[in-house]
């Protein structure tokens, strides 16, 4: 999926999902702590959120990046998930290539990350149930958790509980790669 059809694909699934549960976008926007015309503009498809953006306006209804990229139907017993085959949560400077299309039912979440340099998972530190672990594959990660900072470089990795504020940012001159794990899913 490119960034383009990707930007077109929110504005249309937030729509659908939003009047799937009967909600207007002024009280979608109420619940989600965001303006009306944030909603509207991203429905419209002349914006396009951040991940963080995006799981605050999902929190309205509620539901989780997950199950709102996942195919309609669901998945039958994929074993083996080619590289064309990741689904996509995240676009722009960072990139969230998630095993599976969809993990309701699932209690375990695997994505494929990459940061551009100087990306960073967004303004807010991120909280949520359970745990989350990486590996770095390529390029150097500054890691925040709970106040405390760690840099880490490819090879390196971290396990932590999520419930901790957390937040990551590429720190190196190159792409930043890495591969995580978090339960239950998140996105």
């Amino acid at each position: 999926m490119n960034a383009e059809n990707f930007d077109v694909e929110i504005g249309v699934r937030l729509r659908a999902l939003r009047l799937k549960h009967g909600l207007s976008q002024r009280s979608l926007a109420t619940r989600a702590g965001v303006s009306n015309a944030t909603i509207s503009m991203i429905e419209a498809g002349r914006t396009n959120p951040s991940v963080s953006g995006l799981r605050q306006i999902l929190s309205g209804i509620p539901i989780g990046l997950a199950e709102f990229f996942a195919d309609d139907e669901p998945d039958e017993e994929q074993v083996v998930y080619r590289a064309a085959e990741l689904t996509e949560i995240g676009a722009g400077a960072v990139s969230y290539r998630q095993v599976g299309s969809n993990l309701v039912g699932r209690s375990l979440q695997m994505i494929h990350e990459r940061y551009q340099p100087g990306a960073e998972s967004g303004q807010a530190m991120l909280t949520h149930l359970g745990e989350e672990a990486g590996l770095i594959i390529k390029g150097e990660m500054l890691l925040e958790v709970a106040g405390r900072r760690y840099q880490l470089r490819a090879g390196d990795a971290y396990f932590f509980d999520s419930r901790k504020p957390h937040w990551f940012k590429n720190t190196g001159a190159g792409e930043l790669v890495l591969v995580s794990a978090c339960t239950p899913p998140t996105f």
